[in-house]
């Protein structure tokens, strides 16, 4: 048989050192748990293609783009992992990762990544585990258009890094020769029953909600609402991937499969923490308004959402929590001025936060702290929480939790799992929630959530 494999490609079928041309410094080397990683630069790469190809071997796998910082990572196969249910998982995260950190040894230019998850409640686990960490066997990384590949292994495989690197020029030659992969977004439709479950629940949720802010018990509840979908045909994640990309570019667009066939997938706007040569940036993002259908009619949404008392004092609660919190880390933080974002069908209120981060601080602690914000649970947080485990009929999961990576260097990107839906073959679950504050209407948050549901349902070909 022929290879189709690009003549660039060939040209990398030699890896770049051999254990024989190449002598590792033996004082990194501390027992057989080292954790070697070996990166170089290989030509570009459709990441979502590859995705395609991989999906048939590996369940688990994270994608992650950010097309405005035109950065991009597909992860997959697994070199260390961790999954916790319960019980101080952001310290014993914390913990793995240090180990994992101690242990790598760097052969390359490029970093190797983490990849973490956490479900917005630590003891209700019903979806997913609490927390997952896991170290790839293989990473693309894709900054500015020059892309790498990243293979981690501990030092008593390394005698399979060849046989790796060979395994992965073969996933990335069968990707190519699948002449049914399409650079565009191909236009589907799946026939299927769309179930609100229990609008009416929802309604009557958020009129009790609003009799505890009258009473003065709290002062927001971010209440969620799930629609479950059931096609005749297992969903397209690659396509769903596609649309949301094109559709939301100024989005982080995500995927993250688990061992178990399901994918949590979506669009999200909301960016937790960032962190980049220890510059640390934030978002307050709450207070919404839909798109005009005009230049005119959005320019005047966007004008009102600006002035809009209720929506004004929403954004304000997310703003205030997430300086006093870095405050109460010894972070200083500075703010820039009110700013709408707008996305393809909605429009938010958002500020962001900046700070130098202290040496000392780790990016967990940070997102201890800060998670749940009142953007994606309430004020005061624990009253909060404790509303929506009472109204809400669903496990949350991994929706509106972090989702994210930490590199060796301490570099970090983690959002909020907003926009997002959890999918097993033929069955979705999308969610979507509002935020509830004195002078909330209950049927205009009802029409705000089957608004944002749009994200996902134009995605999976409604």
């Amino acid at each position: 048989m022929t290879s189709i494999v690009p003549s660039q490609f060939k040209n990398q079928q030699k890896f770049p050192f051999s254990f024989a041309e190449k002598e590792l410094n033996q004082d990194l080397i501390t027992d057989d748990s080292t954790i070697l990683s070996f990166s170089e630069k290989i030509e570009s790469i459709n990441l979502l293609r590859l995705l395609k190809t991989i999906s048939q071997y590996y369940s688990l796998h994270f994608y992650w783009e950010n097309q405005q910082q035109q950065e991009s990572i597909l992860a997959f196969g697994l070199a260390q992992y961790l999954v916790l249910d319960q019980g101080d998982r952001f310290q014993k995260s914390q913990r793995f990762l240090d180990d994992c950190f101690n242990r790598i040894v760097c052969l390359g230019d490029c970093s190797p990544h983490l990849f973490l998850s956490f479900t917005f409640f630590e003891n209700q686990k019903l979806l997913q585990p609490s927390a997952t960490i896991f170290l790839p066997t293989y990473e693309i990384v894709c900054r500015q258009e020059t892309y790498y590949l990243i293979i981690n292994v501990t030092i008593d495989e390394q005698e399979n890094i060849a046989v790796l690197r060979k395994q992965f020029f073969d996933h990335l030659e069968k990707s190519l020769a699948d002449e049914s992969f399409s650079y565009t977004v191909q236009k589907y439709k799946l026939q299927s029953d769309l179930t609100f479950n229990n609008s009416a629940d929802f309604i009557a949720a958020v009129e009790l909600v609003l009799r505890s802010i009258d009473e003065k018990k709290l002062s927001k509840v971010v209440l969620a609402h799930a629609l479950d979908i059931y096609a005749k045909a297992n969903f397209n994640i690659i396509e769903a991937l596609k649309q949301l990309r094109l559709d939301y570019s100024d989005s982080h667009i995500f995927s993250f499969g688990n061992s178990t066939g399901e994918a949590f997938l979506g669009a999200s706007p909301e960016r937790l923490i960032s962190i980049r040569n220890k510059q640390l940036v934030t978002d307050a993002l709450a207070g919404s308004a839909p798109r005009g259908k005009t230049i005119e009619e959005d320019i005047l949404l966007a004008q009102q959402l600006l002035t809009n008392e209720k929506e004004i004092r929403e954004h304000q609660s997310v703003k205030t929590f997430i300086n006093s919190i870095l405050q109460e880390l010894g972070i200083q933080p500075e703010c820039s001025g009110l700013k709408i974002l707008q996305l393809s069908n909605i429009q938010h209120l958002w500020t962001s936060i900046y700070a130098h981060l202290p040496p000392s601080i780790q990016p967990l602690e940070i997102l201890q702290k800060l998670h749940p914000t009142p953007a994606v649970a309430g004020v005061p947080t624990n009253i909060a929480c404790d509303r929506i485990l009472e109204h809400e009929k669903f496990d949350r999961g991994l929706y509106a939790a972090p989702l994210g990576w930490i590199d060796c260097e301490g570099n970090c990107e983690f959002i909020v799992g907003i926009r997002s839906a959890l999918i097993r073959g033929n069955h979705a679950r999308l969610y979507a929630g509002a935020g509830i504050v004195s002078g909330s209407d209950p049927y205009r948050e009802l029409a705000e959530i089957e608004l944002k549901f749009q994200v996902l349902l134009r995605a999976l070909g409604y």
